[in-house]
């Protein structure tokens, strides 16, 4: 009895780690071809040989954006677009400047978790639970404070100081 219990459980643990492995990629990196003629669900793929370290790399979140619009906020988006080297990586960024009392007005991301870091000056953030009490959960951030949006959740972000501009960095 003790013998096949023992089989069991080594059966069990070795179909466990098997089930719990990620699974790697089938390839290192996936560098979008923005002129590519296929069309897939994204952007098709570089010919590897072909990728250069500019691919990877892109400059312009240093420059502070016009802000003088209706809501005094401008986002500078770092997507496949700008940077091909994050095609297939799941992720993006973006530069948020805020003009004095600027919002970003509540939003969602469907898909994605987004992360904000204070680079400079304040900034109110904000999201609201989707359960039953449909909480407002808010906090006040300053230079260096990092805050998570959950994926799905109606969020939004507002300056709430007439100081100098401020600008942020988020990430999805």
């Amino acid at each position: 009895m003790a013998r096949v219990f023992c089989s069991f459980a080594l059966l069990a643990l070795a179909f466990s780690v098997a089930v719990a492995t990620d699974p790697s990629s089938l390839q290192d990196f996936c560098v979008a071809d923005l002129n590519g003629q296929v069309l897939v669900n994204g952007v098709a793929c570089k010919n590897p040989g072909s990728v250069k370290a500019s691919d990877f790399h892109f400059t312009g979140l240093h420059m502070m954006a016009n802000t003088s619009n209706p809501l005094g906020f401008v986002g500078t988006p770092v997507t496949v677009t700008q940077l091909p080297g994050l095609n297939t990586l799941g992720i993006s960024m973006a530069r948020i400047d805020y003009a004095p009392w600027g919002i970003n007005p509540p939003h969602t991301h469907p898909r994605a978790t987004e992360i904000l870091v204070v680079l400079e000056g304040s900034l109110e953030v904000g999201f609201v639970t989707s359960n039953i009490e449909n909480r407002h959960i808010s906090k006040v951030l300053h230079k260096g404070d990092v805050f998570v949006f959950p994926v799905n959740l109606i969020h939004y972000q507002k300056k709430r100081w007439k100081n100098k501009r401020s600008r942020y960095c988020g990430v999805e």
